[in-house]
């Protein structure tokens, strides 16, 4: 699949600072002085936060598809609810979608608040690898759902992992611009880095609703039924450094 890839960065927060040390000194009582210069020389560094941003076509969708039921007794209720879900995953076998991908979810059987009856409901996470084919699964599954949530586009483990060391790279090249800019505007030569720390890497999926749209060629309605359109657009992955780098004057 072809996925378009964004980079883009921006940095959070840029701060440069330079240490000094002082020699501490302490008169004793009985006269001696205590406390020296430190060996080594002055303790400076650059700290910059930056971010990087990463952007791509979902490669992975999670549909969720509920049940419900209704009866005179929690029994009643249950036994519906099953044959429900028995449909229901007799409908994701014709699919060929696996069976782990088929998460149960929330299950509930309460007495109904207006009435002498039972309400219950049965919820399905449903992983769909092949993301042009939501569209195809909704409508296939619309007969023996009661209820079709929002679809949830996101990355595989894969993906998700290739996408997060673009974005920490990312993030890594613009702390290096910022710091090698306080450099050169603060007369003064970056030696190395002396920390690099992580404060968030974020994947952010995108969530779309569904609608039904009539096939192009329908004239009539005895035409072709209706057809499910699902529109994504692209997930976002985000990282966050912070590094420290050493400097001395420059010559």
């Amino acid at each position: 699949m072809d996925r378009r890839q964004f980079l883009a960065a921006s940095t959070v927060a840029v701060a440069a600072v330079a240490g000094c040390t002082s020699s501490a000194q302490e008169e004793t009582p009985e006269g001696e002085i205590r406390g020296a210069a430190p060996e080594g020389p002055a303790e400076r560094a650059i700290e910059v936060s930056a971010v990087g941003e990463v952007e791509a076509e979902p490669d992975r969708a999670t549909l969720s598809v509920g049940v419900e039921a209704t009866g005179e007794s929690a029994e009643a209720v249950e036994s519906e609810l099953a044959e429900k879900a028995d449909a229901l995953r007799a409908t994701f076998d014709d699919l060929g979608i696996p069976d782990e991908n088929v998460e149960s979810g929330r299950f509930s059987v309460r007495p109904e608040y207006d009435g002498d009856g039972y309400q219950g409901a049965h919820r399905f996470e449903v992983v769909v690898d092949d993301v042009d084919s939501v569209g195809d699964v909704i409508d296939a599954v619309a007969a023996d759902a009661d209820d079709i949530g929002r679809v949830s586009f996101g990355l595989t483990d894969e993906t998700r992992a290739e996408l997060r060391d673009q974005a920490l790279e990312q993030a890594l090249e613009n702390a290096d611009e910022e710091a090698s800019y306080i450099a050169e505007n603060r007369n003064v030569a970056i030696t190395g880095t002396r920390s690099v720390s992580t404060r968030n890497v974020d994947v952010v999926p995108v969530r779309a609703d569904h609608g039904y749209v009539a096939e192009a060629d329908a004239a009539d309605d005895g035409g072709a039924a209706p057809t499910t359109e699902i529109d994504s657009g692209p997930v976002t992955v985000t990282a966050s450094v912070d590094v420290s780098y050493g400097f001395e004057d420059a010559d």
